[in-house]
């Protein structure tokens, strides 16, 4: 397929859009997509793709359940027993901060509800003595990327609809992400052990103590248990016992329904049991943890979900039109070097996440182009934490743990890309990859 003027001039507006989006992140991204869309297909006639349904439907029942788990109190108490286990063992900090922070996104699917643990993180590491820019730094990362390890999370759901088709589930998916996302976290905590000065050599933290800026927060209540919310207590085992009903059925698939279609018979798809079960568990928290009616769609959790589900939604449906539209010239282009260097893709993943700050877009948008140029699905299982390159340009979160740091230690540099996140985000991507590429020789 030869292309002419017309494919660079669409090209350019796929491009334009994926900035414009990136630029203003979520709802930026699904509107921009829109637009996009709309001048490739009334301005230039190209074919719509079809819909991402059931990527879209996924993160839908996904961020319903986790939401209700926000308002029946179980994210409440989650931080107070994650509290508890970082003040029990405060010398620890360095690692037990990454992987306690990552626990809430592996949990539930998205890294916003790790923030209310970062002030927690900063608080304990400064008591005791420890820089605390080695475990906020990490952590954040940590939690950042632990959503290419999360069953409930948007990415993982569009994995598992898109490699559907090649015969690869959520377990498959998980046996190579998980290990290596773990292994991954202990490498970034290693990192950064001993980064920088030590705390009362810093001269930031001394200046700060020297002009009153900086006052011990030491006194604290711990948690106690015999006072927690009952019903919370309840949304909290609901939940994870719904994400172990997830992960049996979706590893042991021959206890799924099976239906005659055709000659052959066919059974209850991944995507649709993942569906079905987050939705029954949100309805059983409902029930059982006795959410009120007025707070179901409140929740933190729920809107920044549905600001996510636009995001992808937008942006998958424009760069799906586009590839499609292209595909033969893609494959025919590309095939060649895709075939003998199929871990340059991974490349691609990251760049076009530096671009868009979403793993889930990332994955919706790009890795169908992945599977259409024939990269076999345990490679593509491997680049998958190259989805999380948003931590190149820090947003958020890296931002706002900069506040979080009363001590000064961690800093967004002068430059902007020389900031205190690089180092864990390059360590735990690229050992996660390393990781996951041995992990999936035994796997498959």
């Amino acid at each position: 397929m030869e292309v002419g003027l017309v494919f660079f001039f669409e090209l350019f507006i796929v491009l334009s859009m994926i900035a414009i989006g990136g630029r203003y992140g979520g709802i930026g991204l699904g509107v921009a997509g829109g637009l996009g869309m709309s001048i490739l297909v009334l301005v230039f006639g190209m074919k719509p793709a079809s819909l991402p349904v059931s990527v879209v439907f996924i993160i839908l029942a996904a961020i319903t359940c986790a939401s209700l788990l926000q308002s029946a109190g179980g994210l409440e108490l989650l931080v107070k027993i994650a509290e508890r286990i970082l003040r029990k063992r405060p010398r620890a900090i360095t690692f037990m901060g990454p992987f306690i922070a990552s626990t809430f996104t592996l949990f539930c699917g998205t890294t916003y509800v790790a923030f209310c643990i970062y002030p927690v993180i900063a608080e304990v590491a400064a008591e005791a003595k420890i820089r605390p820019e080695r475990p906020l730094s990490a952590s954040v990362i940590a939690a950042g990327m632990g959503v290419v390890a999360s069953p409930m999370s948007a990415a993982t759901a569009g994995m598992v609809a898109i490699l559907s088709v090649s015969g690869v589930g959520l377990f498959q998916i998980l046996s190579i992400a998980l290990p290596s996302f773990l292994i991954g976290v202990f490498c970034a905590a290693l990192s950064v052990y001993k980064r920088g000065k030590e705390l009362e050599e810093d001269p930031e933290f001394i200046r700060r103590v020297n002009a009153g800026e900086y006052q011990s927060l030491s006194s604290h209540q711990g948690y106690d248990q015999s006072t927690a919310n009952p019903n919370a207590k309840k949304a909290l085992w609901i939940f994870a016992f719904g994400i172990l009903g997830i992960v049996f059925l979706g590893t042991f698939t021959e206890f799924l329904p099976h239906y005659k279609m055709g000659d052959s018979m066919q059974r209850l798809p991944t995507p649709n049991l993942i569906q079905m079960m987050m939705l029954a568990t949100a309805c059983l928290i409902m029930l059982f943890a006795k959410v009120p009616a007025n707070k179901m769609g409140d929740s933190s959790v729920f809107r920044s979900g549905l600001i996510g589900v636009i995001g992808v939604f937008g942006i998958s449906w424009m760069t799906g039109t586009f590839f499609e539209a292209y595909k033969p010239f893609f494959v025919d282009s590309l095939s060649g070097v895709v075939n003998d260097f199929p871990y340059l893709f991974g490349i691609a993943l990251f760049a076009f996440s530096m671009v868009v700050f979403s793993p889930s877009a990332t994955v919706a948008a790009l890795m169908p182009l992945g599977v259409s140029l024939g990269i076999p699905p345990q490679v593509l299982i491997v680049l998958y934490p190259c989805v999380c390159g948003d931590f190149i340009v820090p947003g958020a979160n890296q931002i706002s743990c900069v506040s979080f740091d009363r001590t000064g230690t961690t800093r967004i540099g002068r430059f902007v890309l020389n900031h205190s996140y690089m180092r864990p985000g390059f360590v735990l991507m690229i050992s996660s990859v390393i990781c996951a590429y041995f992990i999936a020789s035994f796997v498959f």
